[in-house]
């Protein structure tokens, strides 16, 4: 349990928030959420004791153990694997070392036997015994093969990092667990895994995650960085956009009687309740549901752009013909081969594979940017594309500011034009004077889709669209593509955005393609779909 005692956080003039009193109880995963610079992670090194509030106290449950997801993938290069993870449990490491130390002693003293005696003891009440083989099930559980147990950290990849980052962050089932951002660099697989892992936690989850499927699988409340406050709603991340857009729509209606308002909301809320009987901790969310105050529901104030994409014309029946396209990367890995297919009209695609590399090879093929492949492909005459790829670093190494960035991609220059379509990515007054080279990545993605916006083409290539974005500009971007009447050809690691988008799979392998028109969860644990890629992957 954590709780928070009229916590207040200021760097210089600028207050983050106030008069923040909250309580964190075990059984429960909190989804913090905020636009960027709300001061989300700023909450959570708070909660770690990494930085103290300006103002107020932060009190952890007697006796009780917090553990934090580190990020710093170099930290641990010298260690093992399996001690990586141990070591997150630092009171039975130490003991472990203390205890070894003494064993290791030539001139061993009855006070040394004594010592070890307590030692030994403690290290069997925190279940030392069995620590190394519940370190290697959970590095098991999420991904990392046996084999790679008792390696250095820096022989691994950075994605393996990542995974025993966390098993680190987990092991020793700590009373509080603080997660921020969680899921980057996971596979779905890894995060399928953590999303069960955690549906089942016993204990106080605290959790900051761009991952809105993520959010919605793990979280019985919400806690929201908002207005200069931080609030408690019950209920996951859908349920407090859905509530907040309903509110913001009663506000726009201001002349709409309160009980018709209190009325709408209870509706809305009793069908959401309903709704939730389908996740893993149902029972638990509708009893939150039904305390809530209808007073709590208020708008929130959080910006989301303007993502509008108007094709000049509609695709024709003829979209994109692939013909035994094939490609192998400089590393001599056979990223795809044997890949055949058409893109029929209205198909909203969206492309998997084991190596995310043959995402990217596939869109660089197909949209002209990369000419060694074998195969063909060919373009129906109506179609126009727009293509956003996984690195845009190029497209930002100049000098130009905003204004003339976003010129070079259009023939109306007038700054009119150019204002209303950075003012739509939430670039306003002055800052599209600013350099295009020194803007973060969330704003390189604005701006990318500000260019895709002036393209009006008719089919979209995208890229992990949703890297970099905040949840708002997720969110936007969501809406419009569950919307847009051309096609689309995209990767992802965002379920939601896969769910609502797409209407069919494709999952390029080494030895041909999987095609299949099915709900993407289905896909992801179908046994006939496993059978089928053990085939096409070479598994034994």
């Amino acid at each position: 349990m954590i709780t928070l005692s009229d916590i207040a956080i200021q760097f210089g003039k600028r207050v983050l928030f106030s008069d923040v009193n909250l309580k964190f109880t075990p059984g429960n995963c909190y989804g913090i959420i905020g636009a960027n610079g709300a001061g989300k992670s700023t909450l959570i090194r708070m909660l770690s004791g990494e930085l103290d509030p300006t103002k107020g106290t932060i009190q952890v449950g007697p006796g009780e153990r917090l553990s934090v997801l580190k990020q710093d993938h170099f930290q641990f290069d010298e260690l093992t694997v399996i001690d990586t993870v141990m070591m997150g449990y630092e009171e039975l490491w130490r003991v472990k070392e203390e205890k070894d130390a003494i064993y290791m002693k030539e001139d061993f003293s009855d006070a040394d036997g004594l010592r070890a005696s307590e030692l030994e003891e403690k290290f069997a009440e925190m279940n030392g015994w069995n620590a190394e083989s519940d370190a290697a099930a959970l590095l098991s559980g999420l991904g990392i093969k046996e084999e790679k147990h008792y390696l250095q950290m820096k022989e691994l990849s950075g994605k393996e990092k990542v995974k025993v980052l966390l098993g680190r962050a987990l092991f020793g089932n700590p009373d509080n667990l603080l997660l921020d951002e969680p899921t980057n660099d996971l596979d779905l697989d890894t995060v399928m895994w953590l999303e069960n892992y955690l549906a089942n936690y016993e204990n106080t989850v605290l959790v900051v995650s761009h991952d809105r499927h993520f959010l919605d699988a793990v979280s019985t409340y919400t806690v929201d960085i908002d207005y200069g406050k931080v609030k408690l709603f019950a209920g996951n991340y859908t349920f407090w956009y859905e509530s907040s857009q309903l509110a913001l729509r009663q506000q726009q209606m201001q002349n709409k009687k309160a009980e018709e308002k209190r009325k709408e909301l209870e509706e809305f809320i009793r069908r959401f309740s309903a709704n939730v009987a389908k996740s893993r901790q149902a029972t638990s969310r509708r009893k939150m549901l039904e305390k809530l105050n209808v007073e709590e529901i208020q708008p929130s104030t959080r910006r989301y752009p303007g993502i509008i994409f108007t094709p000049e014309r509609e695709p024709g029946n003829m979209v994109l013909e692939i013909s035994g396209l094939a490609k192998t990367a400089d590393d001599g890995t056979v990223l795809f081969a044997d890949v055949n297919f058409n893109v029929e009209k209205n198909d909203k695609i969206v492309f998997v594979s084991r190596d995310p590399r043959a995402m990217t090879a596939f869109f660089e093929i197909v949209t002209g940017h990369d000419t060694r492949f074998q195969g063909t492909y060919r373009w129906g005459q109506t179609i126009t594309t727009a293509y956003l790829p996984l690195d845009n670093s190029a497209f930002f190494d100049t000098d130009l500011n905003l204004l003339e960035w976003l010129a070079q991609y259009t023939d109306d220059t007038l700054e009119s034009n150019l204002r209303g379509y950075l003012g739509k990515m939430l670039f306003s007054g002055d800052e599209v004077y600013k350099k295009a080279r020194v803007l973060s990545g969330g704003e390189k993605m604005r701006c990318m889709i500000a260019r895709m916006m002036l393209e009006n083409a008719n089919l979209m290539v995208l890229d992990s669209p949703t890297n970099h974005l905040d949840l708002e500009s997720i969110q936007a971007f969501n809406n419009t593509l569950v919307n847009f009447k051309g096609n689309i050809l995209m990767s992802s690691h965002d379920r939601e955005f896969i769910d609502t988008v797409c209407n069919r799979i494709i999952e390029l392998t080494p030895h041909g393609i999987i095609d299949k028109q099915m709900n993407y969860e289905d896909y992801l644990t179908s046994d006939d779909i496993k059978a089928i890629q053990g085939r096409m992957y070479g598994d034994n």
